[in-house]
C-alpha cells in the first residue's frame, strides 16, 4: 500500500526525509468501510474504503482530535513534518486522524475496486465525496463530533475549505496551505496536460492496460515537474539540496522519468477529483463560490506559497476577501507547491510556527 503513495510524497517534499532527518512516526493503521456508497456522480459502490492512520490517543471526552486529510497520492504519513516534539502538533495531547483519498491505492481506488467498477469504470469521485465518508468514519466509528481543527496541505486543503462550508461548525480552526477552495481554470489545463501524458500511451488503451503505460507514466512525470517547483528554484538549482553529491542536471531531470510507479488509473481519477472541486457547487450555493467562502464561519489560516504554479497566491488573495474570520500568510519560499508541506528547513520551520500560533491562538482579527 505504502509503496504506491511514497513516489509523490517524496515528488512534493524530496528533502523532508534526507535533509531534514525527519525522524519516524508511528500512526495505528485503521479502515473504515462502508457498504452501498453512493457518490455525487449518482454511482453507488457496493463497499467503500477509507485507510487512515492515527497518532496519539483519543480522550474520554472525545475533543483532542485533529483531521489531517491527504494530499494527492499519498498515504497518511503525509503530515509528519508537523507532528513531534517542538512541532504544532504535540501527539501526547492530540489525537490525530490522517485520511487517506479515494484513488491513492489504499483507499478504495480504480486498482482495487472489481468490477463493474474497475480501472477507468471507477466513478469520478469529488472532495464532498470524501469529506462525506470521513464524517461518517469520524461519527460512526470513532464518535467524534467535533474536531479542534482540520489541516490541510494542497488536496488536502481542498478537502479543509469543504468542510469549512459543508460542516461550518464541526472544527473550531481550518488550516489550509498550498489549496485553494476551488480549482480554477488554469489548474485544470494544467492536470488535463497531465492527463494527456498518460493517456497518449498506445499501451493506456483506454484505461484497460494490461501493463503499466511506462512512456505514458515518465511523460506525466515530465508535466509534473515541470509545475511543481518555483521558475527561480530551478535557476538557483535548489534541486541540489535533495540530489547526491556530484548529480548532474541531466541525471536530475532523468531521475523524474521512474518516480511515478503508482497505477495510472488512480492518478488520472485523483486528478480528475481535483479539477472538479469548487465549494461553490455545495448544494444550497447553487454554484456561488463567493457565497460559499462568505459562509465560513470558523477561523481560517490560509497560506499559500508565494511561488506556487498549481494554487498561484493571487487566487488565495482574491477567496481571502470573502471570509470573514480569515488569517491570509503566505508562504515566503522559492519551492513552489511543495513550500506548504514544509519542503525544506525554512519552510517547516515557518509553517510549524505559525500553525502552532494559530492552534493556540483565541479571536482571529481578520487580516486582509
Amino acid at each position: 500500500m505504502q509503496r504506491l503513495a511514497i513516489p509523490l510524497l517524496l515528488a512534493f517534499a524530496p528533502a523532508l526525509l534526507t535533509a531534514q532527518g525527519t525522524p519516524p512516526h508511528k500512526a495505528e493503521y485503521r479502515e473504515f468501510v462502508v457498504s452501498n456508497f453512493t457518490t455525487e456522480s449518482g454511482v453507488t459502490l457496493p463497499q467503500a474504503r477509507i485507510v487512515y492512520g492515527t497518532y496519539g490517543k483519543l480522550n474520554a471526552a472525545r475533543d483532542n482530535v485533529v483531521l489531517l486529510p491527504s494530499h494527492y497520492m499519498a498515504n497518511h504519513h503525509g503530515y509528519e513534518w508537523l507532528i513531534g516534539d517542538g512541532l504544532a502538533l504535540d501527539t501526547t495531547k492530540l489525537f490525530l486522524v490522517a485520511t487517506e483519498l479515494f484513488g491513492n491505492g489504499a483507499s478504495s481506488s480504480p486498482s482495487n475496486t472489481p468490477e463493474p467498477f474497475h480501472g477507468p469504470r471507477f466513478p469520478v469521485t469529488t472532495i464532498r465525496d470524501n469529506v462525506l465518508i470521513v464524517h461518517r468514519l469520524l461519527t460512526e466509528q470513532l464518535g467524534v463530533t467535533h474536531l479542534r481543527a482540520v489541516i490541510g496541505f494542497s488536496m488536502g486543503a481542498q478537502q479543509a475549505f469543504q468542510w469549512a462550508v459543508s460542516y461550518p461548525a464541526f472544527a473550531d480552526r481550518i488550516v489550509a496551505t498550498s489549496g485553494t477552495a476551488k480549482t480554477y481554470g488554469h489548474g485544470i489545463m494544467r492536470l488535463e496536460g497531465q492527463i494527456a501524458a498518460i493517456t497518449a500511451d498506445p499501451s493506456f488503451n483506454n484505461g484497460d492496460y494490461a501493463a503499466p503505460p511506462k512512456a505514458g507514466l515518465e511523460a506525466f512525470g515530465m508535466v509534473w515537474a515541470a509545475w511543481l517547483y518555483s521558475q527561480e528554484w530551478w535557476r538557483k538549482e535548489l534541486w541540489r539540496a535533495s540530489a547526491r553529491p556530484g548529480t548532474t542536471f541531466e541525471q536530475f531531470v532523468q531521475s523524474w522519468r521512474s518516480r511515478f510507479s503508482a497505477d495510472a488509473n488512480n492518478y488520472i481519477l485523483q486528478a480528475r477529483t481535483w479539477e472538479r472541486h469548487d465549494v461553490g457547487t455545495t448544494p444550497g450555493f447553487n454554484g456561488d463560490t463567493e457565497k460559499a467562502l462568505r459562509s465560513i464561519t470558523a477561523p481560517l489560516l490560509y497560506m499559500p506559497s508565494e511561488t506556487d504554479l498549481y494554487f498561484p497566491v493571487a487566487d488565495a488573495r482574491y477567496e481571502a476577501q470573502f471570509i470573514s474570520k480569515v488569517q491570509l500568510v503566505p508562504i515566503p519560499s522559492l519551492w513552489g507547491h511543495p513550500a506548504g508541506a514544509g519542503a525544506n528547513p525554512d519552510d517547516k520551520r515557518f509553517l510549524n510556527e505559525k500553525i502552532a500560533a494559530f492552534l493556540a491562538a483565541g479571536d482571529v482579527r481578520r487580516v486582509r
